[in-house]
């Protein structure tokens, strides 16, 4: 191992996990994380004015591990509560957790080994990685599927800018799956926005953290263990606060513009997402409100229409929808355009996750789709 591998194999790991009423699922979450191979680690436990057990399991915890520090804090909200545990933070390379999730036990060990192979803290600013999706069966069981875009993000070379890898940008976040260098952070001053509740603050960080560097490094090993409880989760949770995943992607757009990006893949893969949540802002709120009216109207404007019309994933009701908001003719749609893409994704998706998985897939679209009148497909690509 030459010094710069033992340099990175040794570098301290801040894993950072804002903690709220989790006492369910806390334990197995720190077990998981105390349980890696890679030793070094700072587990900066965020107490985000918790009122259930979560603050005794945190202690415990803490009292067995001294990797463990607790930090009390008001209800602030997760953007908050990350913001805080980065700040304290004393490591090389700093890593998000949700405390309902797990982490392989290779998960840092192999990120810094991704890091290594290309240069590690002097050639690196963000790591990225792949992960599963955990879903609950009915009969008590669990079905384990692997991310979105695993064996799609394939740069030219490493490390390499967002452009390149643009699938990242394309679906969940997972802003988790992935080490950030400290000093990466600090030194383009990119924080969480701090909002009440969850409130997808994972978005803008999103952006804010692979669009500002030409220095990712991507692993397609699955290193994070993301449960979810269905098939339409980022749905049902904005249909809580609909005006959210908008306001969100507004916040997105505004990180985007402060990096000077012009690269018409990554603003096609921003104008899917912003599409799509205004049609999930549509779903729980009402149009003819004028808050609404407005935000919907000053989202759709900030959005090229030669973007929008030419990006395959965008369905038709999104189509309607922008053209209809902007005033604007809506252009015929490149049908075989269309086709391949879908076909493209339910090939992909057939040889990643088995028939069984797409099935259930195709159940829950449709019943989501049946629960709103049939009005066009409306995937959530948070």
């Amino acid at each position: 191992m030459s010094p710069s591998d033992e340099r990175t194999a040794t570098d301290l790991v801040s894993v950072v996990i804002p903690i709220y009423n989790a006492a369910a699922t806390l334990d197995a979450c720190l077990r998981s994380v105390e349980g890696q191979t890679h030793r070094a680690l700072e587990i900066i436990c965020v107490n985000d004015g918790s009122t259930d057990a979560s603050p005794d399991v945190m202690r415990a915890h803490a009292q067995r591990d001294s990797r463990i520090v607790v930090i009390d804090k008001p209800n602030e909200g997760y953007g908050a509560s990350c913001n805080r545990g980065i700040a304290s933070a004393r490591g090389t390379w700093v890593a998000v957790v949700e405390p309902d999730d797990l982490l392989e036990p290779s998960c840092y060990e192999e990120l810094l080994a991704c890091a290594r192979r290309y240069g590690g803290e002097k050639g690196v600013d963000v790591v990225r990685a792949a992960y599963w999706r955990v879903f609950p069966n009915a009969d008590g069981s669990e079905t384990r599927v692997s991310c979105p875009y695993r064996h799609r993000v394939r740069p030219p070379r490493q490390p390499f800018a967002i452009g390149d890898g643009v699938e990242l940008l394309r679906h969940h976040p997972a802003i988790w799956a992935a080490l950030y260098r400290r000093d990466y952070l600090a030194g383009q001053g990119i924080r969480f926005p701090e909002i009440p509740g969850a409130g997808w603050a994972d978005n803008p960080f999103l952006v804010d953290t692979l669009c500002r560097t030409d220095r990712i490094a991507y692993t397609d090993a699955c290193v994070y263990v993301y449960y979810e409880r269905d098939l339409n989760e980022a749905e049902r949770l904005a249909l809580r606060s609909p005006l959210v995943p908008l306001e969100r992607w507004n916040d997105m757009m505004d990180a985007a513009e402060r990096a000077g990006v012009s690269d018409r893949r990554v603003l096609s893969a921003l104008a899917l997402r912003g599409v799509n949540y205004a049609l999930i802002t549509l779903d729980g709120a009402d149009e003819e409100t004028p808050e609404v009216r407005e935000l919907v109207a000053r989202s759709m404007g900030r959005l090229d229409p030669g973007i929008v019309f030419g990006e395959p994933g965008i369905t038709p009701a999104g189509r309607r929808l922008f053209a209809r908001v902007r005033g604007i003719d809506e252009p015929p749609a490149h049908r075989v355009r269309r086709l391949g893409y879908l076909a493209r994704e339910a090939l992909y998706r057939l040889r990643t996750n088995g028939v069984a998985f797409g099935a259930r897939m195709v159940r829950a679209r449709m019943g989501r789709l049946l629960g709103r009148g049939g009005d066009g497909t409306r995937a959530a690509q948070r």
